[in-house]
């Protein structure tokens, strides 16, 4: 019992400091920029995205094409220029982080 317990400490700490780093990815990828976490800034907030699409099976892959790509029309007339500067496996990381917010 003792060990599951002190398993769980561990994941709880190594999934917290992997958020922290997955925000700070982020910020440092320029998405601080238009997203902000709980509020609209000149795109919707992190917290909105991952309610519009929770029920979404496909959202993951279709959220990872839209930072790559860029886009506009979903949130307002706003467009979201194409992220190419950003490696696609911290574009994937940043998306997976976003679907998990409540």
């Amino acid at each position: 019992m003792k060990l599951v317990y002190a398993a769980s400490i561990v994941l709880g700490v190594l999934s917290a400091g992997s958020v922290a780093a997955t925000e700070k990815l982020a910020q440092s990828s320029g998405c601080m920029t238009c997203h902000a976490m709980d509020r609209k800034a000149i795109g919707p907030g992190y917290k909105e995205i991952a309610a519009k699409y929770r029920n979404d099976k496909g959202a993951e892959a279709k959220l990872i094409q839209k930072v790559k790509a860029g886009g506009s029309g979903v949130w307002g007339p706003a467009p979201m220029p194409p992220n190419a500067h950003v490696k696609e496996e911290d574009i994937k990381s940043m998306v997976q982080w976003i679907l998990t917010l409540k």
